[in-house]
């Protein structure tokens, strides 16, 4: 296929292009940075800008338009990057640009961004239950987390005006580079430290993976979400010892065995066919 990448200079977005490549996609990485293609890559796009993003994704010279898919990776990645209103302004316009831009050119496939913070992190008030999925209702906490939310409502109502699209939202869980993985053992005596999150990552090749997939999966229609999270979690402890207070008195849906995660990818792996291959514990002790 013939895919768009935006934020394709990101974390996810380079390793997301390259993976494509590997897999004989012809893509095609815009961002408001520099492209990681290089001085011959795709053009500097601001997403929240809709006639810069129509244009782009119609066409304005032979590297451009003609895409049978976008990937929406462009974002302010997190809380905190941005004053609050800057985030939801970026981030809500530009997922709704690509949304309309795709609608209006007929384009049928939109895989983009979404994030593990839906889930309510960072978890003052405990989930429902665990390991968590995708079946409880947006529970944003941040005015970042709000965005997404917002973002996953509009692509259930883009899917129901386009009934042949397919909209896919990928809840990535924390996305990790190499660099990272030398962190890990720094905060193994002191679990709190990272129970924002449930303990969850997700290796950026893995979430690069989950993207193809979820662009590949051809016979979907509709707008669905899926997190994207490790089979593990960042503790060499048990999973179950890290259920203190709250968090040991929830109902469990599913058993917790092992280091298991507890953000739940197992819709991932049964409709995507998705399958980690990258854990922190092979990265630090291999």
């Amino acid at each position: 296929m013939k895919i768009l990448v935006t934020g394709a200079s990101g974390r996810v977005g380079r390793a997301t292009v390259a993976d494509l490549r590997e897999h004989g996609h012809d893509v095609l990485g815009i961002d408001q940075a520099p492209s990681p293609d290089g001085p011959d890559g795709g053009p500097i796009v601001d997403l929240s800008d809709f006639g810069q993003v129509v244009e782009t994704m119609s066409g304005v010279d032979d590297r451009l338009g003609g895409f049978d898919a976008v990937v929406h990776l462009g974002a302010v990645p997190a809380p905190g990057r941005k004053p609050n209103a800057a985030i939801f302004a970026n981030n809500a316009v530009s997922g709704y640009n690509v949304l309309a831009a795709a609608r209006m050119l007929g384009i049928d496939k939109v895989v983009w961004a979404s994030s593990e913070t839906v889930l309510g992190l960072p978890f003052e008030t405990p989930p429902p239950y665990l390991p968590v999925d995708e079946e409880y209702t947006a529970r944003p906490e941040s005015t970042y987390s709000l965005g997404k939310a917002v973002e996953e409502e509009m692509a259930r109502h883009f899917a129901r005006w386009q009934p042949d699209a397919s909209i896919i939202g990928l809840r990535f869980s924390n996305v990790l580079i190499d660099d990272d993985y030398a962190r890990f053992d720094s905060w193994q005596d002191d679990p709190s430290a990272r129970a924002w999150n449930l303990w969850g990552y997700i290796d950026h090749r893995d979430a690069a993976q989950a993207v193809r997939l979820a662009v590949e999966a051809g016979d979907r229609r509709g707008a669905e979400v899926f997190i994207v999270a490790a089979d593990d979690t960042v503790m060499r402890r048990p999973s179950v010892e890290l259920l203190t207070g709250a968090l040991a008195d929830l109902e469990r849906r599913a058993p917790i065995e092992g280091r298991a995660t507890l953000l739940s990818n197992a819709k991932a792996r049964r409709e995507l066919g998705f399958a980690p291959r990258y854990s922190w514990v092979d990265r630090v002790d291999g």
